[in-house]
């Protein structure tokens, strides 16, 4: 049996057994007026805790962001005019994760700086700096990672005979520390919160400045619009309905695969989307994006429900038997996830605009860095718990006990996830130079396979972007994750001009704390350290094909 809705240039089509399990769902939401009280602005959906922080300005967005695109081609203009061809995000989440989609579905060039690793803030610092306008986007205008890239980007600029004054572009709330730097600065929404800002000032200032049409992005979506109203061909609530009627069905793994969707870093931003959004309280939706629907964490498990981005297709195949599967422009699609996402947290019970546990690694990142007056911080060092190579493994209690080899250690770890759980991978590390390490995802999907006999998911990402995005799951989902996290030794560091601290010292102390917090919840955490990058990645490649 096969479903599909369409409406604005968007289908999403949903098969077998999902048919039935969303038919009952979505009953329910139309009898509760949900596609009208959600158009109409009305925040009780989610319960009444939810109602006072429940921002709904997205809605909108498409029709109100119009507004921007005047100022949009004033900076684009100007920054043409004063050679500055180059354009550096320096945001992180929602501040940049929408942008670096847009850029990258429009072929657009968009360097996005999201970490504090030195040596991929040294490698963006080197390049081509005399022709780089930075846009500087934090909604709080507090963002640790965000206040060190301008403070690192000043003294740069200034270092190079450059005047910083005409070569900054501020997105941030108003009122917010940023809004008084003196840079040209556009306000972001302040009745929209940071993840579901895609097709406002945060997705679009940046986009527009790499040369984006961004007007054509609120076409599409615009599109999309009139069909949210409505309690049947609509969509965004089709969707809504049938991943949350996945998770009360004990789906809760959302294994996503791109299937010639062309929409270039998109799975990325949704998985930000839905897991901030609905991993609270217990429960949620854990995204697992894969590279393809060949990937060996795309096999049909008891607890994944499988969708594709792109059309489904004709030949027989894993791509084909997916329960779900969405196309249509990817203006269209942000808006359309918006809104499911809003829909899932109302099937499941939970407030989709809040990050309750987002803070606690913040206040452990903090003490970290946290000095008497003229000192410096630092991390505290433990000896490993296996020393192998250019790799040390630290693990708490007897996770690893036992364990002789890299190849043992690796498999222990697999074999401690829980049923019905999962395991992250957590690369506090480059992300453009150190890309050996995504592909860990897939063979640790493999090799969890052939350990445990059956399928277990594995998901992937880097830090520090993930404490933007997955990090609230891991603390406030379903409590079945174990978690790897990788750090390195780094070849260079960057002072933090007018801080106590260093890139190197901020980025360590950021993964330090999140393992803090990890096991201070009783979450299986290991570290692995690699004394050297490359050679500590091929020995992890090594042992993972052994």
């Amino acid at each position: 049996m096969t479903s599909v809705v369409t409406a604005g240039g968007v289908s999403v089509t949903i098969r077998g057994v999902v048919v039935d399990e969303s038919e009952t769902v979505l009953d329910r939401l139309v009898s509760d007026g949900v596609p009208g009280r959600l158009t109409s602005g009305t925040t009780s959906l989610w319960g009444p805790d939810a109602a006072p922080g429940a921002r709904l300005g997205w809605l909108d967005l498409p029709e109100r962001s119009r507004s921007l695109l005047p100022r949009l081609e004033e900076l684009a203009a100007r920054a043409r005019g004063d050679g500055l061809d180059r354009i550096v995000l320096a945001g992180m989440g929602g501040s940049s994760l929408a942008a670096e989609a847009i850029a990258g579905t429009a072929g657009a060039e968009l360097t996005v700086l999201d970490t504090t690793d030195p040596q991929q803030t040294a490698a963006v610092l080197a390049d081509r700096l005399d022709r780089t306008l930075v846009v500087i986007s934090s909604r709080s205008g507090g963002t640790v990672e965000t206040d060190a890239h301008l403070r690192v980007f000043e003294h740069a600029f200034a270092e190079a005979g450059l005047d910083p004054a005409g070569r900054f572009v501020v997105v941030t709330d108003p009122g917010s520390p940023l809004a008084s730097t003196g840079y040209p600065t556009v306000t972001t929404e302040p009745d929209v919160g940071g993840r579901y800002g895609a097709l406002g000032a945060s997705g679009l200032v940046p986009s527009a400045l790499a040369g984006v049409d961004v007007a054509r992005l609120l076409d599409e979506a615009d599109a999309l619009a009139p069909s949210l109203r409505q309690p049947y061909d609509n969509p965004a609530l089709a969707l809504g309905a049938a991943i949350g009627a996945s998770v009360l069905a004990g789906r809760d793994k959302l294994v996503i695969a791109d299937q010639g969707s062309g929409l270039a870093g998109f799975a990325a931003w949704a998985e930000h989307l839905l897991a901030e959004s609905t991993g609270k309280d217990g429960k949620g939706v854990l995204p697992v994006p894969v590279d393809d629907a060949n990937d060996p964490g795309f096999e049909l498990t008891a607890d994944m429900r499988r969708v594709i981005l792109g059309s489904r297709p004709d030949e027989p195949g894993p791509a084909r038997e997916a329960g779900l599967s969405v196309a249509g422009p990817i203006g269209a699609q942000f808006l359309l996830w918006e809104y499911a996402t809003a829909v899932v947290g109302r099937v499941i019970g939970v407030n989709p605009f809040d990050e309750p546990d987002v803070q606690e690694s913040k206040d452990n990142t903090a003490a970290l860095l946290r000095v008497e007056e003229g000192g410096a911080p630092t991390v505290i060092r433990t000896a490993p718990t296996l020393d192998a190579g250019a790799v040390e493994i630290h693990a708490p209690g007897d996770l690893l006990k036992g364990v002789r080899d890299l190849t043992g250690a690796l498999e222990a770890l697999l074999a401690a996830v829980p049923d019905r759980g999962y395991l992250a991978v957590m690369a506090y590390l480059d992300r453009f130079g150190d890309t050996d390490a995504a592909a860990l995802r897939p063979m640790l999907a493999e090799r969890g396979a052939r350990v445990r006999k059956h399928p277990v998911p594995v998901t992937f990402g880097w830090g520090p972007r993930l404490l933007h995005a997955t990090g609230q799951f891991h603390k406030g989902g379903p409590p079945g994750g174990v978690f790897l996290q990788i750090t390195g030794e780094s070849t260079t560091d960057i002072p933090v001009p007018g801080r106590p601290y260093t890139l190197r010292q901020l980025q360590l102390a950021q993964a330090f704390g999140d393992l803090r917090t990890l096991r201070g919840r009783d979450r299986p955490a290991v570290r692995i350290h690699l004394k050297d990058r490359t050679e500590g990645l091929a020995q992890l490649t090594k042992a993972l094909g052994a």
